[in-house]
């Protein structure tokens, strides 16, 4: 199983302020991409997880050290991992990097917890459980 799971955005002129430069709060919005696309390539997605099984992450924790600025039409690398499974709270880094120059943009990580469709906590199944733990045990969060 990957280690690192990446896949690419363009800034969008709407994501900036007037210089040109990517207004602080769309990171996180990047970083959802990048988890929506890890659970792609696992094989199952958000969708998924709510209607078939009832089983809803819900972000608790959001974080982001901001490196240097991403601008407009810059294509844009997310790099996402697993750092963490446990039975009812999941831990994404990320990873956000120009992808011409290679130079690192933003880290971040989100803790998650998982809930049913009342909001109530809950175990992650276990077929869930199957796939991120080989994706955890194989990630290093920097």
């Amino acid at each position: 199983m990957k280690e690192v799971y990446e896949t690419t955005v363009r800034v969008r002129y709407a994501e900036t302020d007037q210089f040109g430069v990517v207004y602080y709060a769309n990171f996180f919005v990047w970083f959802e991409v990048g988890r929506v696309e890890l659970l792609r390539q696992l094989g199952f997605t958000y969708k998924q997880m709510e209607l078939e099984d009832d089983c809803h992450i819900v972000v608790a924790e959001a974080h982001c050290r901001y490196l240097r600025p991403a601008r407009y039409d810059d294509l844009l690398r997310i790099r996402t991992r697993i750092a963490e499974a446990r039975s009812r709270t999941l831990r994404f880094a990320y990873e956000i990097v120009n992808d011409a120059t290679g130079e690192s943009l933003a880290t971040g990580e989100t803790t998650h917890v998982v809930c049913d469709r009342d909001g109530h906590p809950r175990s992650l199944p276990a077929k869930y459980r199957k796939l991120f733990a080989p994706a955890h045990s194989a990630s290093t969060v920097h």
